[in-house]
């Protein structure tokens, strides 16, 4: 199948490819990584691990949600996966987690496996397309994003030394009101 601009999917899947494994210096929104704070990302279709098609808005605009762009052979996802375990920890009652494995080197079977071996207590979804990175404009794997409850960005970054813990803070005090528990 060929495109509007005549690039086959091996064009396309080149592209992405080079795109996120080229190293990004930006560690925060401070340098404008990804889709814009203050905007919501499109609706999107993507796949469970098992194939099952899954629409990003079963958690988006219902409660804050962290959005990790991963791949089981990313050094850096590896490297930011302490930051993301303590967030989980602490926030996992209040904001959901989804980390989107995307389709480069490798396969659902190969992220299965992975998991497997190495359990991590997120919701792992497949980007076999990339519909959900050229909506969160994802830079590269590691690249994060946190939405509010109303499904609006309000933090993005990509590396290891992301301030995962000050994201979240600042879209749960909000949800709460002003730092309040309910």
């Amino acid at each position: 199948m060929v495109n509007d601009r005549g690039l086959g999917p091996g064009v396309w899947g080149l592209g992405l490819a080079l795109a996120l494994l080229v190293p990004s210096t930006a560690t925060a929104q401070d340098d404008v990584v990804g889709i814009p704070v203050g905007q919501t990302p499109p609706a999107v279709t993507i796949e469970d691990l098992d194939g099952n098609a899954v629409e990003l808005a079963r958690w988006v605009g219902k409660k804050p949600v962290i959005v990790e762009f991963w791949a089981a052979w990313c050094r850096i996802c590896a490297e930011l996966l302490p930051r993301m375990e303590t967030a989980h920890k602490k926030y996992g009652d209040r904001v959901e987690f989804l980390v989107i494995a995307v389709a480069v080197n490798e396969s659902q079977s190969t992220v299965r496996r992975h998991l497997t071996r190495h359990p991590m207590p997120f919701t792992f979804l497949w980007d076999a397309g990339g519909s959900a990175v050229r909506a969160f404009q994802a830079p590269a794997t590691s690249y994060v994003a946190v939405l509010d409850a109303k499904g609006k960005v309000v933090y993005t970054g990509v590396g290891a030394d992301q301030d995962i813990e000050a994201a979240l803070q600042k879209v749960t005090t909000a949800e709460d009101g002003g730092g309040r528990r309910r």
